[in-house]
């Protein structure tokens, strides 16, 4: 029987922080934001942390959709948060507020967590970047995700949004990355021969009590537990709007592009996970200014240098899905940095976090859409 053609639809989450404009620093606030929810067509999800709020797009056909859906999302955040007096951040972490001094989100869910995972659960004040892409046939989903694997570094590098954390510049384009990597269950999949056997690999954790559902698996790719999509969780929370939804229209033309091999009998070569991993260290540590492997030629490459070597590669694809003018700012990113470079950029001239801080919410309200009336 013939696989169904992807829908290569596009939904993005994104987790902002809730900034108290006066002190710079977090503020611990979703509780009562939650209660302006039922002016607007959104849902506001609450988050471990108070201090974090999450809002998900509609399901959209295009990087032009989603483009208008993602302003309009952001700008629904930050209308909400003005009329507190309070402001919105995108980025993988804060610069300067403490995890200790966070409150935690009073409702069962989240207690549950704290009570399994304990401090590794109270320390998560992240903030990351979900993109949907629709895939119906759940073997090639699989498929996709094995494949995808390979290309999670040289994306997320892009998204790369925290070089910070409780007030330190920690050498790294991507401390989020880390800290995330202390909960199990994430980072790389492993190679999944197709759906049959991933979900025997689900069922085995199910049946042993090691999760309650799929939901609990949160790797850099996943297939979604209830949706038909593939779900890419690797990046940072992206500062940008513009950078969100590049990133989402290059995931999106990367599946459109591996569907057309699958027709063609053809596929990008499997590596194995522990190699990857060696790129995802690379990526997590330098963003776009390390090298990393080129397993293929078993050779050290600048890393922008193989993100556009992936640019040509699915530019074809770009074209047909009428994506150009959103993919065109990842060759912006590529010439002047991401998130982390420019927020570094901001330190090393004032030396200091209050004026990152004021960087990142100058970025965040950039071209949304706020309500009207």
């Amino acid at each position: 029987m013939p696989r169904r053609a992807p829908s290569l639809t596009l939904g993005v989450e994104e987790e902002y922080q809730i900034i108290d404009p006066e002190t710079r620093e977090l503020k611990s606030y979703i509780t009562h934001l939650l209660d302006e929810g039922v002016m607007i067509e959104r849902e506001l999800k609450p988050e471990l942390h108070q201090s974090q709020v999450e809002l998900g797009t509609n399901v959209c056909r295009t990087a032009s959709e989603l483009y208008e859906e993602l302003a309009k999302q952001r700008g629904t955040i930050c209308y909400l948060a003005e009329r507190k007096g309070l402001k919105i951040a995108s980025a993988g972490t804060h610069p300067f507020s403490h995890w200790l001094k966070q409150e935690v989100t009073p409702r069962e869910r989240y207690i549950g967590v704290l009570e399994e995972m304990q401090i590794l659960a109270q320390r998560l004040l992240i903030f990351g970047m979900h993109v949907h892409i629709g895939i119906e046939d759940r073997d090639f989903a699989i498929d996709c995700m094995n494949v995808m694997r390979y290309m999670v570094p040289h994306i997320a590098a892009l998204s790369y949004s925290s070089p910070f954390w409780n007030g330190r510049n920690t050498g790294l384009k991507s401390y989020r990355s880390v800290i995330f990597s202390d909960f199990p269950r994430t980072g790389l999949p492993d190679y999944f021969a197709d759906w049959a056997a991933f979900e025997r690999f689900l069922t085995s954790l199910i049946n042993t009590g090691c999760i309650p559902d799929g939901s609990k698996v949160w790797w850099d790719v996943r297939p979604h537990h209830k949706f038909p999509t593939l779900e890419f969780r690797m990046c940072d929370a992206c500062t940008t709007l513009d950078e969100a939804v590049a990133i989402a229209a290059l995931l999106q033309a990367v599946v459109a592009w591996l569907w057309d091999l699958r027709q063609r009998n053809m596929t990008f070569r499997i590596y194995r996970r522990d190699l990857i991993e060696e790129n995802r260290w690379r990526a997590i540590r330098y963003g776009l200014d390390g090298k990393l492997i080129d397993w293929g030629k078993e050779e050290e490459v600048p890393a922008r240098w193989l993100i556009r070597e992936l640019l040509r590669l699915v530019d074809p694809y770009v074209e047909m899905l009428g994506s150009r003018p959103y993919i065109e700012k990842i060759y912006t990113i590529l010439e002047h940095g991401n998130s982390a470079d420019r927020q570094l950029r901001v330190f090393r001239e004032t030396g200091d976090f209050k004026a990152v801080v004021d960087h990142l919410i100058r970025e965040t309200e950039r071209d949304v859409i706020r309500p009207t009336g």
